[in-house]
């Protein structure tokens, strides 16, 4: 059986066309179409109450975290920055409860963007509710350009996985405005722009999670470097279903509610 791949989905808030109707989840085609090319099976997840996510994880192999709206800064204990941009609540809760229980079940975990920012504010980290609010980014993240076209460079850690896939210096496109601030104790910066910002990420004890800020789903079609992620993130959860996982835990968390210690690395 090829490795089932959950894509959690997002959600269109103004009512379209086909069906009428507000809050229509759906997934991009592009981060679908990358899955099958690596040899995944995509799997889409509704956004859901927490307390159901225990009920999909027998379902997925590996889950891929894509990009979005901005992760309500409740969830890290702080008040809306005057730049914070859209956010939406349902969303966060489903996924943040959804990393936690992949975490702990074993599941191989791949962010790409807000992503990668959710992974992280789930571990216990924090975020830049916008770029303004760190002192050294200095550079354009958030282009206009064409999003399939790489704009600016990132700098990656020579001991890294995303080393051994891209090398010291790849070339990416980036479309955020937030970024990474403090990092959670199980996670380590693996990749930086020019300016510091955090560009990458990897679990510090094993190979369950990577996650990049900047699209790669935009780029495999012309960039053959960017799809060996996905290949890879295919790989270890093919890899990881194959290792006895730890039971996932029933936890439902309330908006502003403090998170227990053991999640936090």
């Amino acid at each position: 059986m090829r490795p089932r791949i959950a894509i959690p989905a997002d959600t269109l808030t103004e009512a379209t066309k086909v069906i009428n109707e507000r809050n229509a989840d759906f997934a991009p085609r592009m981060a679908v179409n990358a899955v099958l090319k690596s040899g995944g099976i995509p799997i889409i997840l509704p956004n859901s109450a927490p307390e159901n996510v225990i009920d999909y994880i027998d379902t997925f192999d590996g889950v891929l975290f894509l990009g979005g709206f901005d992760v309500d800064p409740t969830f890290y204990h702080e008040e809306p920055h005057m730049n914070l941009g859209q956010t939406y609540i349902p969303r966060d809760r489903f996924e943040i409860e959804l990393v936690k229980q992949s975490l702990l079940a074993g599941k191989s975990i791949f962010g790409i963007c807000r992503g990668m920012q959710v992974i992280n504010v789930a571990l216990g980290g924090t975020l830049y509710q916008d770029l303004s609010e760190d002192p050294a980014a200095q550079m354009k993240h958030s282009q206009t350009s064409p999003g399939n076209l790489p704009t600016h460079h990132v700098n990656v850690e020579s001991d890294s996985r995303l080393f051994t896939l891209l090398g010291e210096r790849p070339y990416v496109n980036s479309r955020h405005h937030e970024a990474v601030k403090e990092l959670a104790p199980s996670l380590r910066s693996v990749a930086y722009a020019d300016d510091h910002v955090i560009e990458a990420i990897e679990s510090i004890d094993s190979d369950q999670i990577m996650a990049v800020q900047w699209h790669p789903e935009n780029m495999y079609k012309h960039y053959t470097e960017m799809q060996d992620l996905f290949r890879d993130f295919v790989k270890r959860s093919e890899k990881l279903a194959t290792q006895a996982p730890q039971q996932p835990l029933k936890i439902v968390h309330k908006i502003g509610e403090a998170y227990p210690k053991e999640y936090f690395g």
